[in-house]
C-alpha cells in the first residue's frame, strides 16, 4: 500500500545541483557552528532551510543528550521538516559534531525558491517526505505520551497525532520508557504525563496546546486578510488549497480536528485512481496537504469557525471559537459530513473507552486479538472492518438494512463476505452497551431479539450529518441541513451557494457524490469561480476608489 513518502534508508539519495546551491548562496548567508553548538532546539520555529558546506550534525535524544539516529548529515546534505513548509517548529533538535558551515536560507525565500526551481522543490519534498515516514516508523519523535490506555485526555492526544501525521511516542504506565520520562522530566511516577522534548511538559493536555507548541495552531494577526477562506481540511477543502496556492490565490485552510475529514478515518482507500496497491485516506489528503504548502497556501488547525459575517465591501468576516478574526474575499465551504452520534444510552460515556468514529492504527491498537463491532453499510464501514480483521480476533458487522448492495463498493462488500475473520449480520442494531471505565460488552437486537455479546471495540460509521450550523443564515440549506448550490438558488455555478462569494463542495453540498474521488475533482474545480470573485471584488474596489 501506498504511504506519505519513500523510505529514507532505500531512497537513491539525489544531491542538489551546482545551480541549486548557487541558488541557495545567493539568497541566505553563510553561517559557521562550532562543535557541540546547536543548529535545532525542540519547539523552536522552523524559519531557515540549512544546507551543508562543511561538518557534520546529528540529531540528538533530549532525554539522554546522546546521539538519536545512527546517520548524521554531511556535506551536500540539508537540515529541514515538514514543519519548513508550514511554518512550524522543530521537532528534532540537532547539533554540530564538529565546527560546521552552512548556508542559511530564510523560510520565506527558501519557499519562492522551491516555486521558482521546481526540480529543487521535487528533491527537497521528496526527503521531508520520507523524513517524516521515518519519523512515523521508528520511535525517536519528540512528542511522547505516557499512559495513553489510561487517560482519555492522553488518548485525545494521540488520536489528534495520528489523524495529523505528527510523529509521537506512546509508553505505557509503569513500563521502564514510561520510568524514563519521568526520571528526566522531572514528572510523577505512575501518572499520564504529554512531553514535547525533554523540557516542554504539558499540563492538561488538548490538541491545541499540542498544536501550539508544534506550531500548526499559528498565530495569525488580528483580520487577516486573504482572498480565500477554505473551511474544512478533508479531500475537497485540501484539493481547493491545492488549486488556489497554484493559481497565486492567498488561500488559508482551517480545521476544527484535522487533515483529512472523514476521508482520514478511510484505513484503505483501492478505488482511487493512481494507487492501484492502495492508500490510506489520510495519507492521500497529507500528500495533498505537502502540495498545497508548496505554492503557499497556509494550514492552521485545530481551529474552528464561530461565525461568518458578510462585510460591507463584499467580503467576509469569520470569527474563530477562539474570537480571533481573519477576513477573505471569498470563502470555500468544504466541512463534509460528521458520522451520527446513535441514541444509546452511555454512548458519550465510552466515546474514546471503546466507542469510535475513526478506524487507524490509533484505534486498531486497543483491538488486538479482541471482538469488535463495526456499525454501517458504506465504504467507510466496509474498509474499517477489513483493517480491523487483521488485528481483531472478530470483526462484526452490523447492516441495518437487508443488503450491501446499494452502499457499498461490490469488491469491497465480496471481500467481507468471503473473509473467515468478519460476520456481517443484515436488520440488527445495537441497543446497550456496557463496562465500567471502558468497552466491555454490546447488546444486539435483531429479528431474533437480543442477545449480549462481548466487545472491546464499536466503531460508528453510519448517518452522514453536515456541519453546517456556523453559518447562520447566509445561505440556503436544504431540509437536512446540506448547503444548496447552483440551479436549486439560481446560481451561475454548481459549487456557488445563494451567498454570491460563498462556494460549498464535496460531502457538505447537497447532491453531491460521497466518494473522495468526486470531493477532489469539485475542490480543484471550484477555484476557477473564486478566482473570477476575488477578481470582481479588486475591480469593484478600485473603481469605488477612482
Amino acid at each position: 500500500m501506498e504511504t506519505i513518502g519513500r523510505d529514507l534508508k532505500e531512497m537513491q539519495r539525489i544531491p542538489l545541483a551546482p545551480s541549486h546551491v548557487d541558488a541557495l548562496r545567493a539568497a541566505g548567508i553563510h553561517r559557521r557552528y562550532e562543535a557541540g553548538e546547536w543548529l535545532a532546539e525542540v519547539g523552536a520555529p522552523a524559519d531557515r532551510f540549512v544546507y551543508v558546506e562543511t561538518g557534520e550534525v546529528e540529531v540528538v535524544n533530549p532525554f539522554s543528550g546522546e546521539r538519536l539516529v545512527p546517520s548524521t548529515l554531511g556535506p551536500t546534505q540539508f537540515m529541514g521538516e515538514v514543519s519548513l513548509l508550514s511554518g512550524g517548529n522543530w521537532s528534532m533538535p540537532m547539533r554540530a559534531v564538529r565546527d560546521t558551515q552552512v548556508i542559511e536560507v530564510p523560510r520565506a525565500r527558501m519557499l519562492q525558491l522551491m516555486s521558482a526551481i521546481p526540480e529543487m522543490s521535487d528533491i527537497v519534498i521528496t526527503v521531508l517526505a520520507a523524513r517524516r515516514r521515518r519519523q512515523l516508523e521508528s520511535s525517536d519523535a519528540m512528542l511522547v505520551l505516557v499512559g495513553e490506555e489510561n487517560d482519555r485526555s492522553v488518548r485525545q492526544i494521540a488520536e489528534f497525532a495520528a489523524r495529523n501525521r505528527l510523529p509521537y511516542r506512546s509508553h505505557p504506565i509503569g513500563s521502564a520508557a514510561a520510568a524514563e520520562v519521568s526520571s528526566s522530566c522531572g514528572t510523577p511516577d505512575n501518572a499520564p504525563v504529554v512531553v514535547f522534548g525533554r523540557d516542554l511538559v504539558v499540563t492538561d493536555p488538548t490538541p491545541e496546546k499540542v498544536a501550539r507548541l508544534l506550531g500548526l495552531d499559528q498565530d495569525l494577526a488580528d483580520d487577516a486578510a486573504f482572498d480565500v477562506l477554505i473551511v474544512g481540511a478533508g479531500p475537497a477543502g485540501v484539493a481547493a488549497g491545492v488549486y488556489a496556492g497554484a493559481e497565486g490565490l492567498s488561500a488559508l485552510v482551517v480545521d476544527e480536528t484535522a487533515i483529512g475529514g472523514q476521508a482520514g478515518t478511510s484505513s484503505r482507500i483501492e478505488n482511487y485512481m493512481g494507487f492501484p496497491t492502495g492508500i490510506s485516506g489520510g495519507d492521500l489528503v497529507w500528500r495533498g496537504e505537502i502540495q498545497a504548502m508548496k505554492f503557499g497556501t497556509r494550514f492552521v488547525m485545530p481551529r474552528r469557525v464561530a461565525s461568518l459575517e458578510r462585510c460591507d465591501d463584499g467580503g467576509f468576516c469569520a470569527t474563530f471559537a477562539n474570537n480571533q478574526r481573519v477576513r477573505a474575499a471569498t470563502v470555500v465551504v468544504a466541512t463534509g459530513v460528521q458520522y451520527r452520534r446513535l441514541p444509546i444510552a452511555r454512548l458519550a460515556e465510552f466515546e474514546g473507552a471503546g466507542i469510535y468514529y475513526a478506524a487507524t492504527e490509533s484505534e486498531a491498537r486497543f483491538c488486538r486479538d479482541g471482538e469488535v463491532v463495526v456499525i454501517g453499510g458504506g465504504n467507510s464501514a466496509g474498509q474499517a472492518a477489513m483493517y480491523l480483521s487483521r488485528v481483531a480476533r472478530h470483526v462484526r458487522l452490523l447492516v441495518r438494512g437487508a443488503t450491501l448492495a446499494t452502499s457499498m463498493s461490490h469488491y469491497l462488500s465480496s471481500r467481507l463476505e468471503a473473509d473467515p475473520a468478519v460476520t456481517i449480520e443484515y436488520g440488527a442494531e445495537v441497543a446497550a452497551l456496557h463496562g465500567d471505565a471502558a468497552l466491555r460488552a454490546v447488546t444486539i437486537r435483531d429479528a431474533a431479539g437480543d442477545r449480549t455479546i462481548p466487545s472491546c471495540a464499536m466503531f460508528v460509521m453510519v448517518g452522514a450529518v453536515p456541519h453546517t450550523a456556523w453559518l447562520a443564515d447566509l445561505v440556503t440549506l436544504d431540509d437536512k441541513g446540506f448547503i444548496l448550490t447552483g440551479a436549486a438558488v439560481d446560481a451561475d455555478s454548481p459549487y456557488a451557494t445563494s451567498c454570491p462569494g460563498i462556494f460549498a463542495v464535496g460531502d457538505v453540498r447537497a447532491g453531491s457524490t460521497k466518494r473522495v474521488a468526486s470531493s477532489v475533482g469539485e475542490g480543484s474545480v471550484v477555484i476557477s469561480k473564486v478566482w473570477e470573485a476575488v477578481r470582481r471584488q479588486a475591480e469593484a474596489r478600485r473603481s469605488a476608489g477612482g
